[in-house]
């Protein structure tokens, strides 16, 4: 893998990782900034989305730490669905080396689309907890599995299906759902990491300055969703949602 890392190249990318850092732990969606600045940098598209990987396990592990300090996550309770999510990212990571993913990715822009609109315009979205569609045991095995699959497989918005299942089938409240959702995305970062690290599809030195860069924004972000809620959350993932929507759709028709 033929990369020269800089400094200023360091310091552009360790920028971009903070701001990375900070909407991802609120939204989801950092991914639109780090990969295309890993593969702007010079890296190959495979080098790009495992180095993207790997600072993005820094970002979600300090948010997900912040949460669980805060009391927001109770980890024992998370048990099952984290097994979950991770197996499910495990075999999404090994079936997109097998399988086209293109239908999913002219599908992929319009369910993040609903996404956004559901936030902005469901009435359902508050700080307060509400009645729960399905148990923790039969969310583990739907909602955990099959999005830790679609992490593995493909990736983007990631954060804002976990945030909306948490949402819509756990009856969580917004704050209460994306720190949860932070902690889910961990363990399928982690997940799909090994196997890109098995592959040798990482620029360590990079991804390790990104990750401090990724623990600041982190931080910051999971500040912001204790404090403001529902304020804060809600606009931005609407945003993320109709930014990633266009981007996917720009990549593919223009």
């Amino acid at each position: 893998m033929m990369f020269e890392l800089t400094l200023q190249l360091a310091v552009i990318l360790f920028a971009v990782a903070i701001l990375a850092g900070f909407i991802d732990s609120i939204a989801g969606g950092g991914g639109l900034l780090t990969i295309p600045a890993l593969m702007w940098a010079g890296l190959p598209p495979a080098a790009a989305l495992g180095t993207n990987k790997l600072q993005a396990c820094g970002g979600s592990f300090f948010a997900s730490l912040y949460f669980i300090r805060k009391g927001m996550v109770d980890l024992n309770a998370m048990r099952l669905a984290l097994i979950c999510a991770f197996v499910g990212s495990a075999i999404g990571t090994i079936l997109v080396q097998m399988i086209d993913a293109e239908l999913l990715e002219l599908v992929l822009p319009f369910l993040i689309l609903i996404i956004g609109c559901y936030f902005l315009f469901s009435k359902k979205i508050a700080e307060e907890d509400r009645q729960q569609v399905l148990t923790p045991t039969l969310f583990a095995f739907t909602a955990a599995l099959g999005v830790g699959f679609y992490d593995g497989f493909f990736g983007p918005g990631t954060g804002s299906f976990f945030a909306l299942a948490f949402v819509s089938l756990a009856g969580f409240g917004l704050a209460k759902a994306t720190a949860h959702a932070k902690v889910l995305n961990f363990a399928t970062n982690v997940a799909s990491l090994i196997f890109f690290i098995i592959g040798g599809q990482i620029a360590v030195v990079l991804g390790l300055i990104m990750i401090v860069g990724q623990a600041i924004g982190a931080t910051l972000g999971s500040r912001l969703v204790v404090t403001k809620g529902t304020k804060i959350i809600k606009p931005l993932v609407v945003i993320m949602s109709f930014t990633m929507s266009i981007k996917l759709l720009w990549s593919q028709y223009m």
